[in-house]
């Protein structure tokens, strides 16, 4: 039976919008960002497809709401009480997204497919910018605490730790050992020289 349209908890949407994403998710890793149809997530959500158009006009823009409505993909912001345990506590989450299966699979077919795909490229922005919205009070509370100065770059601390992740992991395809995390958020917040 296929489900038409209804309010979801977060306004009007697909009345069964986390099972359109989690379809979304599943084909993205299954099959990649080329071999992703609309036409296969109505089939494996048992929506109508004429509904997924409804919402998202293309496949970029259902990809893109899949990485940020899906629930596996949910950022959990810390609040260890220090800046260097949250950055720590970020940098393992990034670890597990592009580590621990299901969501490797995931991340690592949309983020590698970016090059060839506008609407994707365009879907990852919105999927780190909504991350990093809600990552920004990690900084703002290292601010209010004297562990960062007021014009510390939260986006290139950001792009320094979950770029060293993405290149050993995804580029280099190196395992992440256990001293990995704690040793990259300290190159970043001491600085590479003073090590």
């Amino acid at each position: 039976m296929r489900e038409g349209v209804s309010g979801t908890g977060r306004g009007a949407g697909p009345r069964r919008s986390q099972e359109i994403f989690e379809a979304t998710l599943d084909l993205l890793a299954a099959q990649g960002y080329e071999g992703l149809t609309v036409e296969g997530v109505a089939e494996r959500s048992g929506v109508n497809k004429t509904t997924l158009y409804r919402w998202w006009p293309s496949k970029g823009a259902l990809v893109s709401a899949a990485l940020t409505g899906a629930g596996r993909l949910g950022l959990r912001v810390p609040d260890t009480g220090t800046l260097r345990g949250d950055l720590e506590a970020i940098v393992r989450q990034v670890v597990d997204l592009l580590t621990a299966p299901p969501t490797s699979a995931v991340a690592v077919a949309a983020l590698g497919a970016v090059t060839h795909s506008p609407d994707l490229a365009r879907s990852v922005r919105g999927f780190f910018a909504d991350r990093l919205a809600r990552e920004r009070e990690v900084f703002e509370r290292a601010v209010a605490r004297g562990e960062l100065p007021p014009d510390a770059d939260p986006v290139l601390l950001i792009d320094l730790l979950a770029g060293a992740v993405w290149l050993r992991v995804v580029l280099r395809q190196q395992p992440v050992e256990p001293d990995f995390v704690p040793r990259a958020v300290d190159t970043v917040l001491r600085g590479a020289a003073t090590r």
